[in-house]
């Protein structure tokens, strides 16, 4: 089945196309500037770049599927889902609880509705994965009205990133998934962290919205509300409070720099903010760590992932040294190996493994993208046979 797995935001639309059953990216690409004045007018127009350069690829090969990166289902999602109209209009009506993403997913959805009517759709989730978790770990202490009314509860992000590195560690320790307990850390721009017990997501660091938790590229992560009832006060605008939180905090704000290899070369030229910013992350990271390894009563692994996480030896190994508690140990020459491969960075005696698995976010959008399409055909076939049955 060839699959189109697309990312649609709301100035740039990224693309991949793959062959799910040869495990083979055919081609892929990003288009931006939509709507700025220096690119395609819209997504549909953006589409029509992407047609082209698909056919110049596949000649007369025919998509079999599209598949969206979705990042908010709120609650009602738990699943890839087969699109159709009313499920748009269910995306775009939990836009206020990701007013930066959802309103471009449908844009998305749309255009590829407008270029080709009658090529399925399936929409895969990034909060989904987290519907596993109980309610004493999603439920804020508020009062109930805010989450009857307004939908206010932890809802964590990165999921289908969580999901496809569960797998594979399971698989690498040689686990059943439903066995697997574990710890794994998306560590990108955006980063977050994950309790995994029996496969399952109990526990993630990100909230409400994708700003809870963790240090980021340009976010704040865990912090004290009444910070922002003190600077409202004080005259601050919502629109200025979150531009500051979501753009102008993290690694940014303590270093300033939010490239993580900018900050890790900064610091061992003997830059004192950037050590600083550093040894916050680390500690913040750390610290969840920990927590979580009692959320899933003993970790079976901890798991690196994402960008950062994939490839900053240096922040991994300030990561890990926090961890002799636990005694995990690292090793140092396993950890300064660069490789596309999932592998063990932990020492031989390390109470708890230490890996390395890198994310393929398209790969899992495409696989359960192909699997709900086969399903449905399987169903229809189903259905039809049933109804011309004497």
């Amino acid at each position: 089945m060839l699959v189109l797995v697309i990312n649609s935001g709301s100035s740039s639309l990224k693309y991949q196309v793959r062959d799910v059953a040869a495990g083979n990216v055919l081609t892929g690409g990003l288009i931006e500037k939509i709507g700025t004045g220096g690119g395609p007018a819209d997504h549909a127009e953006a589409l029509e770049l992407v047609a082209a350069a698909i056919h110049e690829v596949l000649g007369a090969r025919k998509l079999d599927a599209v598949g969206h990166r979705v990042v908010h289902g709120g609650e009602r999602f738990g699943e890839p889902i087969l699109v159709d109209f009313e499920i748009t209009r269910a995306i775009e009506q939990l836009s206020p609880l990701a007013p930066l993403h959802n309103p471009a997913h449908v844009l998305g959805i749309r255009a590829i509705l407008k270029k080709w009517p009658e090529l399925p759709q399936v929409a895969v989730f990034d909060t989904a994965f987290h519907r596993t978790m109980p309610e004493r770990a999603w439920r804020y202490a508020v009062p109930h009205e805010l989450y009857a009314r307004h939908g206010i509860r932890r809802y964590g992000f990165h999921g289908t990133s969580h999901e496809y590195v569960a797998h594979r560690t399971a698989a690498l320790l040689d686990l059943p998934l439903e066995e697997f307990d574990g710890v794994i850390a998306h560590l990108g721009n955006g980063a977050s962290v994950t309790a995994i017990q029996g496969g399952r997501s109990v526990d993630t660091s990100m909230g409400f919205t994708p700003l809870e938790g963790l240090v980021m590229g340009t976010r704040s992560g865990d912090l004290d509300p009444s910070i922002l009832v003190f600077l409202g006060r004080a005259g601050w605008s919502t629109d200025r409070l979150d531009d500051m939180l979501n753009r102008k905090s993290g690694l940014k704000a303590l270093a300033g720099n939010n490239d993580m290899r900018s900050v890790v070369e900064a610091a061992e030229a003997g830059n004192e903010r950037a050590a600083m910013a550093l040894d916050v992350a680390s500690y913040r990271l750390a610290k969840y760590i920990g927590g979580y390894h009692v959320a899933v009563n003993g970790a079976k692994a901890i798991a690196f992932t994402g960008g950062i996480g994939e490839n900053s030896q240096a922040f991994r190994a300030l990561v890990v040294d926090r961890l002799g508690a636990l005694g995990v140990g690292l090793d140092a020459r396993l950890n300064r190996v660069r490789s596309s491969e999932p592998r063990v960075i932990s020492t031989a005696d390390s109470a708890i493994p230490v890996l390395v698995v890198p994310t393929d976010e398209e790969r899992a959008i495409a696989e359960a993208t192909a699997d709900v399409v086969s399903r449905s055909a399987v169903n229809r076939s189903a259905v039809n046979r049933s109804a011309v049955a004497p």
